[in-house]
């Protein structure tokens, strides 16, 4: 068996590293970035992925980076794919150690991933390095691996030694106390006074979805979201507050369900996640929390797909 040497990118890696993709994952992966060698490498150059390979004798077997558009405390590990003939060997997990043990000295003070539910072993990967997962952003992007469904993914957070990023100390409502619970014995709490930096609301189409951004929900804001189109399949992230109780009983009032927190990339805060609309699927997820989300997901959705058919059918009669 060759050699596996783990060494950051070299500028002479791209169009190696861009072949490993198509090899893979043929023309679906969902980054356009990789099947251009000149992106690859002005990104590097750039600064907004730091990449790190496997290679033998002969090619490039791996790949993983640490990735963010912007200049913050928090990067994603992403972009991780193996070559089919090097699987087995550990070299996923090996490549998001071996830049998560780099993180801290490149500035960061905690790194997200986003796990496939595809197939379990990114999941088990992200746990066995260290990560927790904290949401789901169900039918986030079109399936790479050409399925009908578009893949849903699990969220995970990873706290860089020497940091925290902990959640406000405020009363959790019944419907999600246990999974908040587990997730503040895992990150910790603060006093939930804290002041937030301002965050402008945002609002664009994310594939067949609509993703808002969402500091603070006023009254107006809920009444102009209660008159968007009723077929939108939409995703807000709300900023976490003292105000979360509250908010989640409006949201779920306009069909919205709670599916979990993510970190926010420009502060020390986290959102919290709502969906409205959900393709109907069964998945066997690796962390027993995010099956929950899932599960309560799918059942929501069913339930307000029967109350329309039954308010349909009344109109019609």
């Amino acid at each position: 068996m060759p050699h596996l040497i783990f060494r950051p990118y070299r500028p002479s890696d791209a169009r190696a590293v861009s072949q490993l993709f198509r090899e893979v994952y043929g023309d679906h992966y969902v980054q356009p970035d990789v099947y251009l060698p000149n992106m690859i490498n002005q990104h590097n150059a750039e600064g907004r992925w730091k990449s790190m390979l496997a290679v033998d004798d002969v090619r490039v077997l791996g790949h993983a980076a640490l990735c963010h558009d912007t200049p913050a405390d928090t990067t994603e590990l992403a972009l991780s794919v193996v070559h089919p003939a090097a699987q087995g060997q550990s070299i996923a997990t090996r490549l998001g150690r071996e830049l998560l043990s780099r993180s801290g000295s490149m500035g960061f003070k905690s790194v997200s991933i986003k796990q496939v539910t595809h197939h379990p072993y990114t999941q088990r990967m992200a746990a066995n390095i260290g990560f927790r997962s904290t949401g789901l952003l169900p039918d986030y992007v079109p399936s790479p691996f050409a399925e009908p469904l578009p893949e849903t993914i699990v969220m995970g957070c990873y706290v860089v030694e020497g940091h925290t990023r902990p959640l406000p100390d405020i009363p959790w409502p019944d419907s999600c106390r246990g999974f908040m619970q587990h997730v503040c014995s895992v990150f910790g709490t603060h006093p939930g006074t804290t002041p937030l930096p301002s965050l402008p609301l945002q609002i664009k189409q994310h594939h067949q979805r609509f993703e808002m951004v969402i500091q603070r929900l006023t009254k107006r804001l809920l009444e102009q979201i209660r008159q968007l189109p009723s077929h939108w399949l939409i995703s807000a992230k709300l900023q976490m507050s003292r105000h979360f109780a509250q908010d989640l009983r409006n949201l779920a009032a306009l069909g919205f369900t709670f599916t979990g927190l993510m970190p926010a990339s420009n502060t020390h805060g986290w959102f919290a996640l709502f969906h409205r609309g959900v393709q109907a699927r069964h998945l066997n997820l690796h962390c027993p929390h995010m099956q929950r989300l899932h599960d309560d997901l799918q059942q929501n959705a069913n339930t307000q797909s029967s109350a329309q058919a039954l308010n349909r059918d009344r109109s019609a009669a």
